[in-house]
């Protein structure tokens, strides 16, 4: 029976409210992102937030992501769906049903979806921003990829972040390797836990990611991929670490570094930060997928790309104190002594000229008033009262910026919009000098 209290709904486990100034946080490092990336001729995408089912099948059935974390369903048509896990794959799937001309250059910034035990940095609803190249099998569009995360992470502020790489080879190299795994854990499996155990069944490389303590040594002393690798793939891996020094991008070469998605083929990268715990310290990475494109049905094609993680990379700047959350301020704060008319229509034509304006609904006193005009952030108050609308006027009093030593002055009403925009270019010349 129901004891008469109402039910309080809150966001599901794992998801979350991302509010201001949060939120506002989060739309400038995406805005922020969107333009580092721009500069290298890369166009936004935004494929769907929800695939047919096999469409993420194709990122590998034996990863976690594919066996465990998928959100799939079956759509009212009978189509067995999923939301997204990652971006790539919705990407190369655009790519092989519009046949864009090559190479394509794209950048991305949306939600995923995973069912995962949700801990600190991680959730089940998450954002990523990252970029994708098709069309072009050249070493140095690798260098290209990694220099502009990392030219990225410097843009922020962060100090703390190192690039690992590592070349998983031709698609024979991997194989061979896996197999090697394979061999090598299976002789030693009673060494392993039960959980890298498990993984071994499905995919040994995916042992090497175990961050558990029976695990290490087994791991340490595990078979190098390098020795796996076919004389074009170290020419190509040589290559892409010969333009990282060139270009001035410090990295380490990881050779247990074998990222989470089946499609990757030679390259693999990953960004860590040491400002986290080292449990959970990717704050983002990629490769490339050539063969991906076969797989969704379209002709053979080279690709590169990555996607960094928007949580991990705002909790590791909150650890190095680096790109704070914006100050949502507005310029003008009107002040209504009256009726509230003037300040409803003040307002809207501040606005309509590109000010930013606010006011408080409801009136009040000039001294609530003025304490709302404080929490704005406003530059700028402007006060009406029945003296001011008697001569269409306003008092002008600053709140912020070059003028604000609380002195205040008339200005006509017709004045307004062009002496705020005046002062306004003052202080930016100012703050300049």
């Amino acid at each position: 029976m129901s004891d008469g209290k109402r039910h309080q709904y809150k966001a599901l486990r794992g998801m979350r409210d991302v509010l201001a100034p949060e939120s506002a946080r989060r739309r400038l490092l995406v805005d922020s992102f969107a333009s580092a990336v721009a500069l290298a001729g890369y166009s936004e995408v935004v494929p769907p937030l929800v695939e047919e089912l096999d469409v993420f099948r194709r990122v590998g059935e034996a990863t976690d992501v594919v066996t465990k974390e998928m959100y799939d369903f079956e759509d009212r048509d009978g189509t067995r769906i999923a939301l997204r896990p990652e971006l790539t794959a919705g990407v190369v799937r655009a790519f092989v049903q519009h046949r864009p001309q090559v190479p394509w250059k794209v950048w991305y910034a949306g939600t995923n979806f995973r069912h995962e035990r949700p801990q600190k940095g991680r959730y089940r609803m998450f954002d990523q921003v990252g970029v994708e190249v098709l069309g072009v099998d050249d070493p140095d569009l690798d260098v290209e990829v990694i220099a502009l995360a990392d030219g990225f992470f410097k843009s922020l502020g962060m100090q703390q972040v190192r690039l690992l790489v590592n070349s998983l080879g031709e698609h024979s190299d991997r194989a061979a390797y896996t197999d090697g795994l394979r061999e090598y854990f299976e002789a030693n499996c009673d060494s392993l836990s039960e959980a890298s155990r498990e993984t071994l069944k499905r995919n040994p490389l995916r042992v090497l990611d175990s961050k558990r303590p029976e695990d290490k040594v087994l791991i340490d002393t595990a078979p190098k991929v390098e020795d796996f690798l076919s004389p074009s793939a170290k020419d190509h891996f040589a290559r892409v670490l010969e333009g990282l020094d060139s270009v001035g991008v410090t990295y380490e070469v990881a050779p247990q570094l074998v990222r989470g998605l089946d499609y990757y083929r030679r390259t693999t990268f990953e960004f860590v930060s040491d400002s986290l715990d080292a449990a959970q310290n990717a704050v983002g990475g990629g490769g490339r997928y050539d063969g991906l494109s076969e797989a969704m049905g379209g002709p053979p094609t080279d690709g590169i790309g990555f996607a960094l993680g928007v949580d991990r990379i705002l909790l590791a700047c909150d650890s190095e104190g680096t790109f704070a959350a914006p100050q949502a301020n507005v310029t003008v704060f009107v002040i209504d002594l009256t009726d509230g008319t003037h300040a409803r229509d003040l307002t809207h034509s501040l606005r309509a000229a590109g000010i930013s304006a606010e006011r408080r609904f409801g009136g009040g006193s000039l001294k609530s008033q003025m304490k709302s005009a404080d929490r704005s952030g406003a530059r700028f108050a402007l006060i009406v009262g029945e003296d001011e609308i008697a001569d269409d006027s306003v008092t002008f009093r600053p709140m912020l910026g070059i003028e604000s030593d609380g002195t205040q002055r008339r200005i006509n009403t017709e004045s307004i919009t062009g002496e705020i925009r005046r002062l306004l270019e003052v202080d930016t010349e100012g703050t300049s000098k």
